[in-house]
């Protein structure tokens, strides 16, 4: 017997995972990588909401986590991970400046926002209102992350490359068995993929569909994220990530012709050079009706917990939460409420 069986390697999964090692537990992974968000994901950490110059929710503690979490993944898996690269918001107004200029006096966010506009100086942006940096950013590259780590647990023998069947799932008493596994807990870390979920399908998660594009600018020569309508994100040789879209109807993983010409149209408002789209991508992302995670044991069945909806602050917010599950399991230390999912027990689930 094992100590846990974890359904789904995305963010969630990995970080779960490599808690789990550090603890000196044993555990067992199946994952068919149907779910896409953690592989097509922006990967940026970033502390503040751009749209209305706030602090994101635990930010700070997600962060402290976070920073030494990746930190020893790329020592561990001997791969670069975390590219440390400055996020600047461009200002459409005067107004949004002064916006700026109020937040980086607030208490909470003085340490992340520097209170000083920066002037472009890059011909091929057009900016005329300059730029707001915020401080301790970076990009995780998950891609490369989610390769990894699938070759190093496929290595230890503890990966099993399939899709979950729930009909041979067996709930035991003290355990739950799959498929000659045994195991003490059942963590489910399947993204969007709550929906085909019987256990867990009751509860609020959405999903919203979100499209990225590569582009190809060799004349562009930016060095920093650059945030307007759209992200403009440096990954290297000319290259950069352009999104995202965010769609609540289509749940397909698709791209689509319609979200491309939306990402081009609000891309061309402010990039004044050529560039060649060379890749387009989509996933859906878990997001919750509140934004926040949905981590927990389940009302009726023990051996059973959820980590989920971490939504577009994935990989800030995975490690703490994966922490966080990790004490409720062993210790029964008490979740935030915030991402308990027992928020929404009763008004959703039916014994």
């Amino acid at each position: 017997m094992v100590d846990y069986l974890i359904v789904g390697l995305g963010l969630a999964g990995i970080s779960f995972c490599e808690v789990l090692e550090r603890n000196e537990k044993s555990f067992k992974v199946i994952s068919d990588d149907s779910q896409t968000s953690s592989v097509v994901a922006g990967g940026l950490y970033n502390p503040v909401t751009l749209k209305r110059f706030t602090l994101a929710w635990n930010a700070n503690e997600q962060l402290d986590l976070a920073i030494p979490f990746y930190s020893e993944l790329e020592r561990k898996l001997d791969i670069q991970l975390d590219y440390k690269i400055p996020i600047l918001r461009r200002f459409a107004s005067i107004n949004e400046q002064n916006l700026w200029f109020e937040a980086s006096d607030k208490p909470n966010l003085g340490h992340f926002v520097a209170p000083k506009i920066l002037s472009n100086h890059n011909p091929n942006i057009e900016a005329p209102y300059g730029y707001g940096e915020v401080l301790h950013t970076g990009r995780i590259d998950t891609a490369v992350l989610l390769v990894h780590y699938g070759k190093y647990l496929g290595d230890k023998d503890v990966l099993l490359r399939k899709t979950f069947d729930f009909k041979a799932l067996k709930l035991r008493d003290g355990f739950v068995e799959y498929g000659g596994i045994k195991a003490k807990y059942i963590v489910f870390a399947t993204g969007f993929g709550i929906k085909n979920n019987p256990y867990f399908k009751y509860l609020p998660l959405n999903g919203t569909k979100g499209e990225l594009l590569t582009i190809m600018a060799p004349a562009l020569k930016e060095e920093r994220v650059i945030k307007s309508s759209v992200f403009i994100i440096p990954l290297g040789a000319d290259m950069y990530r352009v999104g995202a879209t965010y769609k609540w109807n289509d749940k397909s993983n698709s791209p689509t012709e319609e979200c491309k010409q939306e990402l081009l149209q609000k891309l061309n408002t402010f990039l004044k050079c050529p560039y060649e789209v060379v890749e387009h991508v989509a996933g859906i992302r878990p997001t919750v009706s509140d934004r926040k995670p949905l981590v927990g044991r389940h009302p009726k069945h023990k051996n059973m917990y959820l980590l989920n909806g971490l939504g577009s602050r994935g990989v800030m917010i995975a490690p703490s939460a994966s922490m966080q599950l990790y004490a409720l399991i062993e210790n029964r230390e008490a979740l935030a409420p915030e991402m308990d999912l027992s928020r929404f027990t009763q008004k959703h689930f039916r014994y």
